[in-house]
């Protein structure tokens, strides 16, 4: 860690400030209180002052040291043997260059007089000058634990929002594999179309992986990919459209988080009905917010699916950890819909 007075210019800039003050209040002192003429006073207080200051600054790699030792009393004794020692460096070498350099028989006698105050003065300093610089010591360890701490949270954040989205796929794969394997049977040509559709759409995944947040319009494209490949499956029992204005499509949304809500709608939509089911997608954009609603029929009179499934319970999650609001999904069942609604905020850091 560099010295935070040398390293920073307007610390710098401050620290000058302030030694200009003490200087100048020990000019003050010296002519109007003890009446010594003033290119005096301005050579003892220039002298002794500006002499401490930048003896001052090599204190930091002290403490710095000193702070890698928790053995109290080591660091005690370590400041009382530097603090004789700088401190009478101090002292010694200020005395003598005043007293050789000036030849002024009443200043001489009040210099050897002022030894007493002046010790004072330079154990006021010491102690200051280690006082602050531990202060920033431990304010700089706390900026560091806090800044890895943050970073450690990002990481565990992207691990869980991996996690999350590596679910989506292999749920999909199973379900799709499985009606491969019985269209290979009943109808050899769906199933090899199945196949062509379902490279299609894993390229496409795979390629935009690592994203976790990406736009409106390449999550439709991957929608409508996954509902070529269930239209397959399905034929004319499933129908989609989307309502959606063109100028929405750029608006940030996270990646593959409408897939498992298509998914849920066809499972407790298309899975358990003999009728044509179709799946809306509205989108609007109100106070930079963007607003999707998914509805999809249903048969009431079905028995419906136990639970929620990985669909809206990954989605949950992934929009929590993601902009750290949990009421960023709602579901509601008017009649013989289902309907989920996602507000996701644009104007949000994530």
């Amino acid at each position: 860690m560099l010295n935070p007075i040398t390293s920073n210019r307007k610390y710098l800039i401050n620290y000058a400030l302030v030694w200009s003050i003490i200087i100048g209040a020990h000019f003050s002192v010296l002519h109007w209180y003890y009446q010594l003429p003033v290119n005096i006073s301005i050579a003892d207080s220039l002298l002794f002052n500006v002499f401490f200051a930048f003896l001052g600054i090599s204190l930091w790699y002290l403490v710095r040291y000193s702070k890698s030792n928790q053995n109290f009393l080591i660091i005690f004794s370590s400041h009382v043997v530097s603090s004789l020692l700088l401190i009478g460096f101090w002292l010694v070498s200020g005395y003598l260059i005043l007293k050789y350099a000036i030849d002024d028989v009443h200043y001489l006698s009040f210099l050897d007089s002022s030894f007493p105050w002046r010790i004072i003065s330079g154990i006021f300093y010491y102690s200051a000058f280690v006082l602050v610089y531990y202060v920033v010591v431990y304010y700089k360890d706390i900026q560091h634990k806090t800044k890895q701490e943050a970073n450690l949270k990002t990481l565990i954040k992207e691990a869980e929002l991996s996690a999350l989205k590596n679910q989506i796929n292999p749920h999909f794969l199973f379900n799709s594999l499985n009606s491969v394997s019985s269209l290979t049977i009943t109808s050899p040509q769906k199933a090899q179309e199945m196949i062509i559709k379902l490279s299609e759409y894993l390229r496409y995944s795979l390629s935009n992986e690592q994203q976790q947040i990406t736009t409106l319009e390449t999550e439709l494209d991957n929608i409508k990919l996954y509902l070529d490949i269930e239209k397959i499956r399905f034929g004319e029992r499933l129908n989609f459209t989307l309502n959606c204005n063109e100028r929405w499509l750029t608006a940030k949304i996270p990646a593959m988080i409408l897939q498992p809500l298509f998914e849920n709608a066809i499972k407790h939509g298309v899975y358990e009905s003999i009728e044509t089911i179709n799946i809306t997608l509205d989108c609007d954009l109100v106070e930079n917010n963007l607003q999707l609603f998914l509805k999809n029929n249903f048969d009431k009179d079905a028995k419906p699916t136990k639970g929620e499934g990985i669909g809206l319970k990954n989605t949950r999650e992934r929009l929590f950890l993601i902009y750290k609001k949990n009421n960023l999904l709602t579901i509601d069942k008017p009649e013989n819909t289902f309907i989920v609604s996602i507000n996701i905020p644009q104007n949000d850091e994530v």
